[in-house]
């Protein structure tokens, strides 16, 4: 059977990148692979996103997805590890638009709000209810492929949501007002 929607979900990293692939048919989400690629630790950042690139490549040309979703950098105080995993989540964008798929970002908080209900969830949290909503018994070693499924099903959730379709972006009140004439009352 051909799945309706086929999510690839990113967890960027610069030693761990999680990645999950989620499909999705009459509604029903399920798991079809949930992985890490360790990155050598010794190899320099160049090597490692050639690896990053590879991989999402690999996973893109294994399961033909239908959409992107990566989670974004949490924003630390230490200005070096953000630039290595902007650039990390900055090749995997490139390796999914390289293959015209539609990428949305989500932010941590955004992604353990759409699982748990709680946007400060901690890991083990947000596993528990991913178990639970996809059925999963076994552990994977790393919560870098856990948070990668979050951010898929987090995916599913905003663009299944019956309120994604009334979802409008305004730049502004002059801006709402020209695309909703209707609602202008005279008086």
């Amino acid at each position: 059977m051909q799945a309706e929607e086929i999510i690839l979900g990113i967890d960027p990293g610069t030693t761990i990148m999680g990645y999950a692939v989620l499909s999705v048919n009459k509604g029903e989400p399920a798991l079809v692979e949930m992985d890490v690629l360790k990155l050598a630790a010794t190899k320099n950042i160049y090597s490692r996103l050639e690896m990053i690139h590879t991989k999402v490549c690999s996973v893109i040309t294994s399961h033909h997805p239908t959409c992107f979703a990566i989670e974004a950098p949490f924003f630390g105080k230490n200005v070096q590890s953000m630039l290595k995993l902007g650039r990390a989540q900055g090749v995997a964008i490139a390796a999914a638009m390289q293959a015209q798929l539609a990428v949305t970002e989500y932010s941590p908080k955004k992604v353990k709000q759409s699982i748990t209900g709680n946007g400060n969830a901690d890991k083990e949290q947000v596993w528990k209810m991913l178990q639970q909503v996809l059925k999963i018994r076994d552990q994977p070693k790393y919560f870098d492929a856990t948070d990668a499924l979050a951010v898929a099903l987090c995916h599913y959730y905003q663009v299944s949501s019956p309120l994604a379709a009334t979802k409008k972006d305004f730049k502004g009140w002059k801006d709402f007002l020209l695309k909703n004439p209707g609602k202008v009352v005279a008086k």
